[in-house]
Formats: C-alpha cells, sequence, structure tokens
C-alpha cells in the first residue's frame, strides 16, 4: 500500500508500499525492512533547495519591512509644505484713509473730431500722420480739386468781364446825362425842339438802367466765384482747432466718400484731439453714486505711470444711466494737464472724502501690515520662505510704510503664517 508523508518542512513524498508482508511472502523480513526504511529517507539534496527557498522568501518579508520603515520615517520626518498667499509691495499715497469709493475708466478728449471733406474725389494730399500737432487753420489734407479750380477759375474771369461791362456802362451814362443836360439848355434858349429833350432824356434813363444792370451782373459773377471758391475749398481739410493727430484713416490715393457707405471709399480722412481737454470718464455704480459730488477731490492713477498720482475734481455726473451695467458716467477733470496724457489710456479714480494736504499726496512704499512680523517680512525664493529683516515707519489703514528692507514689486508672504520660518518649504496658493 502506498502512501503520503510529509518531511518536517512540509514537503509532500510518496512513501514506498507500507503493507505489512505477508505469510506467502518469498522475500525475507529483514530485506523488506530495508526497503522500507530507504523508501521513508528524505533525499538530503531535495531538502537543502528547500531549506534554501524557505530562507529566501524570509530574507524578502525582511527587506520589505525595512523599506517601509525607511519611507515611513522619511515621511514622519520631511517638513511639510506650507501654503501662502503673497502681496505686493507697491508706492502708494497715504490718501488711501480718506478714500471712499474707487472706480476706473479711461481718458478721453472733450474736444474730439472725425475730419472729412464734404466734396467727394480721391486724396491727392495727406500732409500728417498719427501725432503731428498742428494750429487751428493748418491745411491738413486735399482732394482732387481740378475740376472745381477751373469752375472757379471761369467765374473770376467772368468777374473781369462783368467789371468791363460796367464801366461801359458808367462812360455811357455820363454821355447820356451830358447830351441831356445840353438839351435842356437848348430847349430853354428856343434854339431846340421839345422832341430832342425828350430823346436826350430818354437815353439817359437807358443808360442808367445798363449801369445798373451792370452792377447786378458784376455782383452775380462774384457770387458765382465765391460758390467756386467754396466747392474748392471744400476739397481741403484743415485743422479746426489745435491739437493732436490721434488717428490716420485713409492714405494718399484713396477715394473719400464722406456721406454714402461706397464700396472701396473712406469717410473720415483723420481723427484730431484737443490734448489740453482730457478727462477721466469712470463708471460710477448707482448704488454708490451718492458717495460722488461735483466738485469733490480725486485722486487720479494711471496705468501707463503706475509710481505716479495726479490731483483732480468731478467736473460733470452725466444724468444717463447705463441700463445693461447699471452705472452712471462721471467725469473727473485733471488739475494740470500732463504731456504725458494720452487719450483712452486706462485709469484708476479715488474719489476723497477731502482734499489731501502736501504730505499726504507724496507716494509711500507701503506693504500690507499683516506681512510683517516682529520686523520680518517673507518673500519666497527657489520654493522656500526667505526671511527679510525690514524698518516700517507709519501706518495707514491696513498698510504699514516700508522704510528699509523691500522694494517696489516686491512679493511677499501675506498673511505670515505662524509656523513660517527661514527656509520653510511654501507653496504659493492659486485663486480660482
Amino acid at each position: 500500500m502506498n502512501s503520503v508523508r510529509y518531511d518536517s518542512q512540509g514537503s509532500m513524498y510518496q512513501a514506498a508500499n507500507m503493507s505489512a508482508p505477508t505469510p506467502n511472502d518469498n522475500t525475507p523480513s529483514s530485506s523488506a525492512a530495508s526497503q522500507r526504511t530507504a523508501a521513508l529517507r528524505i533525499d538530503p539534496a531535495m531538502k537543502t533547495v528547500q531549506t534554501a527557498s524557505t530562507a529566501k522568501r524570509r530574507w524578502q518579508w525582511l527587506a520589505a519591512v525595512v523599506v517601509f520603515l525607511l519611507v515611513a520615517t522619511a515621511l514622519v520626518l520631511k517638513p511639510s509644505v506650507i501654503a501662502v498667499s503673497t502681496a505686493t509691495v507697491s508706492k502708494l499715497s497715504p490718501t488711501v484713509e480718506l478714500v471712499t469709493l474707487t472706480s476706473s475708466g479711461y481718458l478721453v478728449a472733450q474736444r474730439r473730431a472725425s475730419l472729412a471733406s464734404k466734396a467727394s474725389g480721391r486724396l491727392v494730399y495727406l500732409a500728417v500722420r498719427e501725432g503731428s500737432r498742428v494750429k487751428e487753420g493748418d491745411l491738413l489734407a486735399r482732394l482732387d480739386a481740378r475740376d472745381v479750380a477751373a469752375q472757379f477759375a471761369a467765374a473770376t474771369s467772368q468777374i473781369e468781364v462783368a467789371k468791363g461791362v460796367l464801366a461801359q456802362a458808367q462812360a455811357e451814362l455820363t454821355d447820356a446825362r451830358a447830351a441831356a443836360h445840353r438839351a435842356r439848355d437848348l430847349v430853354a434858349k428856343n434854339f431846340a425842339s421839345p422832341a430832342t429833350l425828350d430823346t436826350a432824356v430818354a437815353r439817359e434813363n437807358r443808360a442808367i438802367a445798363a449801369l445798373e444792370s451792370a452792377k447786378a451782373a458784376l455782383a452775380a459773377s462774384q457770387h458765382s466765384a465765391n460758390a467756386s471758391k467754396a466747392a474748392r475749398d471744400e476739397t481741403e481739410i484743415r485743422a479746426p482747432f489745435d491739437g493732436v493727430v490721434v488717428a490716420k484713416n485713409a492714405n494718399v490715393g484713396d477715394v473719400i466718400t464722406p456721406f454714402s457707405n461706397a464700396a472701396e471709399s473712406k469717410g473720415a480722412v483723420l481723427t484730431l484731439a484737443d490734448l489740453s481737454t482730457l478727462e477721466a470718464e469712470v463708471d460710477v455704480s448707482e448704488s454708490n453714486i451718492s458717495k460722488v459730488s461735483v466738485g469733490q477731490a480725486c485722486e487720479i492713477q494711471l496705468d501707463a505711470f503706475p509710481d505716479e498720482r495726479f490731483t483732480g475734481q468731478v467736473v460733470s455726473i452725466v444724468p444717463t444711466v447705463d441700463r445693461a451695467k447699471a452705472t452712471i458716467m462721471v467725469k473727473v477733470r485733471f488739475d494740470e494737464i500732463n504731456a504725458r496724457f494720452l487719450p483712452d489710456m486706462s485709469t484708476k479714480v479715488s474719489f476723497l472724502s477731502r482734499p489731501a494736504s502736501e504730505e499726504e499726496k507724496k507716494p509711500r512704499l507701503m506693504a500690507p501690515k499683516t506681512a510683517i512680523r516682529q520686523g520680518v517680512a517673507f518673500t519666497i525664493e527657489n520654493d522656500k520662505a526667505k526671511a527679510v529683516s525690514v524698518k516700517t515707519g507709519k501706518q495707514a489703514g491696513g498698510l504699514v510704510e516700508i522704510l528699509e528692507g523691500l522694494q517696489v514689486g516686491d512679493t511677499v508672504i501675506n498673511p505670515v503664517d505662524e509656523h513660517l520660518k527661514d527656509g520653510s518649504p511654501v507653496e504659493k496658493q492659486t485663486r480660482r
């Protein structure tokens, strides 16, 4: 009978037939016992392989446990990354304490004109370009005016003809008056018949009528010449006021048709603006319009000059509400116009509760108070917090003046986390 046995390591092997010998067996009992003993013996080679396999598995488990412990230790000992938000150090005016409302808008020239000719024709002369400064009456552009120039020349010639006819009529009247005077003397002395006097008087009257007709003809010729001159002048574009050319919409060779939308034609040739009339136009919501009044002091900041502040005052509140935006336009005039100001510059207007003093008008380097902790601010360098010692000055609202340690444009961590220190790993939060 064959049976299955297991060694001490749990390996299975098949044992030899272990049935007890029967009395009829021809094999001696000692020989059979030897065979059974041999069958039960474990092969040394097999035992060595099994022992090595078990040891290998044990070492693998031990290595996994060690790696796990190392990773866990590294995670525990690794410093945590602190999520931070930032603020920018900038130059601000101390008038922030006086600000009651802030609105944004653009610079707009209150005197602005799109220039075109009343006549239609081809543009043959253009004397200016964008940025050109012009004086009132300067010739800026001219259309092809050969036809109206010819008409003007003809009208001028008609004036000369009319003047000649008038001179002739005046000479005829002089002669007729003299003849009538002689006829009266002769009739008075009975040297001529009354019919002779009647003829002389009739001639004088005709001369008077001819003179009046010549005068009327001369006036008509002059009016015709003036009309031709006006038609010629309509082909010229002149500056209606002192200003700067802010847009050039046509070039020499373009067909100008100001009162139609003909294909390939242009309307306005130039756009002229008087920069001395620049004002800031900002939109104020209906809910805040009660905080604005005409004559109110303002501080104006232009995106083009972020480090400068300009003073002004409210000159008008347009009595119309933008239904789509629920805003009202407010116009703010500068106290002093700067030559660097240009139309359509972006602007931000701060409405003040009172006019600022001269000391309050001076911009200062400011940072949020929450960005300073015990005279130390933190910047970000290589994803780590860097401590910077700063010297602070006066406070204004939630801001504090920076006297030393930081510069305009520096980015500081704000607010400062209580666990933050020099060299702490940080991650800048992304605003959504």
